[in-house]
């Protein structure tokens, strides 16, 4: 009987198990084709179509070339709210949200300057008050997501063309030392006739405060015995804007 067991033993430790054929069909990630559906979609269809998480995406994907991209491109807009406001935002703050490094912050500010680029190349060279628009959106791209107040100025010639767009001050979260006669002394420097006051509220409140007002007033009495005229003063808030002149504030 001993004999007996010592040999099932033996029968069933030399028994060789059945081989596993083993898959050597390696599955794509899942991502690639829904990278490939959304490229798809914006070539027949345009960017128009797409939401805002979409574009992202597309943008992160060769930023970040093999990781699906959507919980970063979501997680951002969580984060800041739009599109814009992701291109806007400092690249301190973009490294916060989780999968964003410094390559890919750096990155999306360069798409950033890009999209300001763009939106000042449609107002160069052109009759500004005849392109108000394109002049608003620039003045959105170029300052509605500064941490800090920014005073720029946009200088015309006698026919209203664009001859300089510069930032003569920046200043805290909530204020901007203006100085009237520098305005003036400048415009007169590039000889231009015509000035487009604009700067921001990072509060993103665009309504213009009282020394705001005094200090459009107080540029504007100095500008026109020396015809210069002063078009308006615009201010950028994260949701929109505030036109002096339109409210009949100057």
């Amino acid at each position: 009987m001993a004999s007996d067991e010592h040999d099932e033993r033996g029968f069933f430790g030399e028994r060789s198990l059945p081989q596993l054929k083993r898959d050597t069909t390696q599955e794509k990630p899942h991502y690639l084709g829904h990278r490939e559906r959304l490229r798809e979609r914006f070539s027949v269809t345009g960017g128009d179509t797409l939401a805002d998480y979409e574009l992202l995406e597309l943008l992160l994907f060769r930023l970040i070339p093999r990781a699906d991209t959507k919980p970063a491109a979501k997680a951002l807009l969580a984060r800041f709210g739009t599109l814009a406001e992701v291109l806007g935002a400092p690249v301190n703050l973009l490294q916060e949200v989780k999968g964003v490094g410094p390559a890919v912050a750096l990155n999306l500010k360069i798409v950033a300057a890009s999209a300001r680029r763009m939106a000042r190349g449609e107002i160069s060279g052109r009759e500004v008050l005849s392109s108000w628009n394109q002049v608003l959106d620039y003045c959105r791209a170029a300052m509605a997501f500064e941490e800090r107040e920014h005073f720029r100025i946009l200088f015309l010639d006698k026919k209203n063309v664009l001859i300089a767009d510069e930032v003569q001050q920046t200043g805290t979260v909530d204020h901007t030392p203006v100085y009237p006669r520098e305005v003036i002394k400048r415009a007169l420097e590039l000889s231009a006739t015509a000035i487009i006051l604009v700067h921001n509220h990072p509060s993103g409140d665009p309504a213009p405060s009282r020394a705001d007002i005094d200090m459009t007033k107080t540029i504007i009495d100095i500008a026109k015995p020396l015809g210069i005229s002063v078009h308006d003063h615009i201010i950028i808030g994260k949701k929109g804007f505030a036109s002096m002149k339109g409210l009949l504030l100057i």
